[in-house]
């Protein structure tokens, strides 16, 4: 059994983060009884603010671009395909796709898990934060041409050798996605995941630029540390697209992810191949589409971090989907503030049981100032 969560530890971690520069921060926990989808008990924390120029305070109802989190929904339709026998998670993606890649070696499974060695485009596309971001805010691109910039570099490692993080395997699985069903990614995540779970705050918008409905605002940090921050919330988010272009929020994430692990969107064989982990950094392991974190009182945990102009986001839930966690910060390309942000995982699920929030913060290793919108 999990210990109890910790709110005061929880809201203390959105404290730490909005002290650190952070406009503003969120939380929620879903804590089911029984099953995946009983009455949960809800906690929920903020501070500051969703609207530096409004004066807006932060909500934990806003919704805000998860980034990242994206690539657990594109690899669930995969899977759900895999499922369908429509794929095989063995085969070349060239088999699907001809000529897309330059090795016939790499696989869907690969792909899935960052084993392909396709470099990382996003590493070129942001080598400077806000002038590579103001120069790809409202374009629009295809996935051939994503796919064409990492391939300009050459591999980071032999097809299937070693775990290397790149946005451009999940631009791939998007380009699978859309093959594969005939219909653009927007109308897979939708009747596969968003309708049948009732997602009522989860979007897929891209090309377009605005978050529906009431959200938070999300602001990148200069690299130049005392100039303003840039509010980034209106972009086309086109770089990211399967990689990291869903608009959602905490509620929704929490319930994405307890359906996740609790089985209903997967039959049982797919949701194990997600969950075949191959280490991915220290207390770290990634499976298909979906990471594993080691937390300080011994309970693992299972989601996605996401990051994208303007926003960090944790959305992780426990074995079996019975207690989820999904924090916001409203800022990105600062380090201290994603390196605080593991502290709501402890608060969350190792509770008053867990060593000092401090300690699970320096187990995070830092992120370059200018380099964290692609992840660790």
């Amino acid at each position: 059994m999990l210990p109890a969560p910790d709110p005061a530890a929880l809201a203390g971690a959105l404290r730490a983060a909005v002290a650190q520069g952070a406009p503003g921060a969120l939380a929620r926990i879903d804590d089911h009884r029984a099953s995946y989808d009983d009455h949960a008990t809800v906690h929920t924390a903020v501070e500051g603010l969703a609207d530096r120029g409004a004066g807006e305070a932060m909500d934990s109802a806003d919704r805000f671009r998860i980034g990242s989190v994206t690539k657990t929904f594109s690899a669930v339709v995969l899977l759900q395909l895999a499922a369908e026998g429509r794929l095989d998670l063995d085969a070349s993606v060239n088999r699907y796709l001809p000529g897309l890649l330059p090795d016939d070696r790499i696989t869907v499974r690969q792909v899935l898990g960052h084993r392909s060695g396709l470099y990382d485009y996003t590493y070129d596309m942001f080598a400077q934060s806000v002038a590579g971001f103001e120069a790809v805010r409202t374009k629009v691109f295809t996935y051939r041409e994503l796919v064409a910039e990492s391939l300009r570099h050459p591999r980071t490692n032999a097809p299937g050798a070693a775990y290397s993080y790149s946005n451009t395997n999940f631009v791939v699985a998007g380009a699978l996605i859309e093959k594969l069903t005939g219909h653009p990614v927007r109308t897979a995540y939708e009747q596969r995941i968003i309708e049948p779970l009732k997602l009522t705050d989860t979007f897929y918008v891209h090309p377009d630029t605005t978050i529906p409905g009431r959200h938070a605002h999300g602001y990148l940090t200069p690299d130049d540390t005392k100039a303003a921050l840039v509010d980034a919330t209106d972009q086309t988010a086109s770089w990211a697209q399967s990689a990291g272009a869903l608009i959602s929020s905490a509620r929704d994430l929490n319930t994405f992810l307890s359906a996740l692990l609790g089985g209903r969107l997967l039959p049982a064989a797919q949701l194990d191949q997600m969950r075949q982990w191959l280490p991915a950094g220290p207390g770290q392991a990634y499976g298909l589409g979906l990471r594993r974190r080691d937390l300080s009182c011994g309970v693992s945990v299972y989601g996605h971090t996401g990051v994208v102009q303007g926003f960090y986001t944790y959305a992780f839930t426990s074995a079996g989907g019975l207690r989820s966690l999904t924090a916001l910060a409203n800022t990105s390309n600062n380090a201290t503030v994603q390196s605080t942000m593991p502290a709501t995982l402890e608060a969350a699920f190792c509770g008053k049981q867990t060593k000092a929030n401090a300690a699970a913060a320096e187990s995070t290793a830092a992120v370059p100032a200018g380099a964290d919108d692609f992840e660790q």
